[in-house]
């Protein structure tokens, strides 16, 4: 399971899944391919349960990973007193590429989830209030873990890390410029070789080997899933979440869960201006209701004493969080401004200077 955070004080929510609450785009399409677009869940519309709520409408701006999440949110929401009349407007796309939209004012949010802290931090105080990470969770919302994606059956016999760099494995991970998950899966092959007991420098150069095998740069991780279900690549390195919800969808694939893995905190919160529907969707989430919910989209809850029960996709569907031998986090590698600093930074990062070759 996820490293322990304070325990929270669990809000009593009704879960009871509402039939019939529909997803639709509204421009009367899905989600792109890309793991961009918008879509709009009526919450309430059916098996509402109790009376009370706010009704009003609730922009949900958030990266493109945990879209089988919300939709699935929306609906339970529905089913409490507090999410009558609710209707979720939906938007999804890159993390960094999202933060940009809603700090330029270019898309409007009320409740906001990136994939990095950093996404979020960039919004304080302008249009996230300052203390928006102080509460029982440290405003994570969800956890996940890096994992290696392989094709079903696992053709190249990746065991691990190690195996990614050796010639012909072609890798599939999005691009750092625009993705929070790039990030994420960057720093987990850095420093997996750190975990090993080897040097900075043995670090920077298993990365540049593991760049060269790269065959592709997509925006987000979910465009990154899709341009691996169509073919590309002999690895896919993503979420946890993101390889059980392909699975839940019927994909054809295995992931492996490595020794040496990074912890993925995913921050959320309520912009300034948000109206109280999105104040009261945001303790749903962090429910031991809306955790489960998580949960059962892939996600490890970010709250302690959750029960994930079974989980469809994962690997072991009753175990299915297993604990990394070396789990690291963010913060034992100095926090987001230091990490973008050293690895990020446009001029002198790590990555950058590997990228630019």
């Amino acid at each position: 399971m996820t490293r322990i955070r304070p325990a929270a004080t669990i809000v009593a929510a009704t879960a009871v899944l509402a039939l019939g609450v529909s997803a639709c785009s509204s421009s009367g399409g899905s989600t792109t391919s890309n793991g961009g677009g918008s879509g709009s869940t009526a919450a309430g519309a059916t098996g509402s349960s109790g009376t009370g709520g706010s009704g009003g409408t609730i922009n949900l701006v958030a990266y493109s990973v945990p879209k089988p999440a919300y939709d699935a949110l929306a609906t339970a929401f529905a089913a409490t007193s507090a999410g009558k009349g609710v209707t979720v407007n939906a938007s999804y796309g890159p993390s960094g590429t999202q933060s940009k939209n809603v700090l330029s004012g270019q898309a409007k949010a009320d409740f906001v989830n990136f994939s990095t802290g950093s996404d979020l931090t960039k919004l304080v105080p302008s249009k996230v209030a300052s203390d928006w990470n102080t509460g029982p969770t440290k405003g994570i919302i969800a956890d996940s873990v890096v994992v290696i994606v392989v094709r079903k059956g696992n053709p190249k016999k990746i065991t691990g890390w190690d195996d990614l760099v050796k010639p012909g494995i072609k890798i599939v991970t999005p691009t750092p410029e625009t993705s929070g998950s790039a990030k994420w899966n960057i720093l987990a092959a850095y420093q997996h070789v750190i975990d090993e007991g080897k040097s900075a420098s043995d670090a920077e150069t298993y990365l540049k080997a593991f760049y060269k095998n790269i065959v592709s740069h997509a925006e987000s991780g979910s465009a990154a899933t899709q341009q691996f279900l169509n073919g590309t690549g002999d690895v896919l390195i993503s979420y946890e979440a993101e390889a059980i919800a392909a699975k839940q969808k019927g994909a054809s694939l295995d992931y492996i869960v490595p020794a040496q893995t990074m912890l993925i905190e995913t921050p959320a919160a309520v912009t300034t201006t948000a109206n109280q529907a999105a104040k009261d969707f945001l303790t749903f989430a962090e429910s031991a209701d809306g955790q489960k919910i998580f949960a059962g989209k892939g996600f490890r809850p970010a709250v302690q004493g959750v029960d994930p029960g079974t989980v469809e996709g994962a690997n072991d569907p009753s175990n299915p969080f297993p604990q990394p031998s070396k789990l690291d986090t963010i913060t034992e590698l100095g926090g987001w401004s230091a990490v973008n600093t050293k690895f990020f930074d446009a001029d002198n990062g790590l990555v950058t200077k590997i990228e630019n070759g």
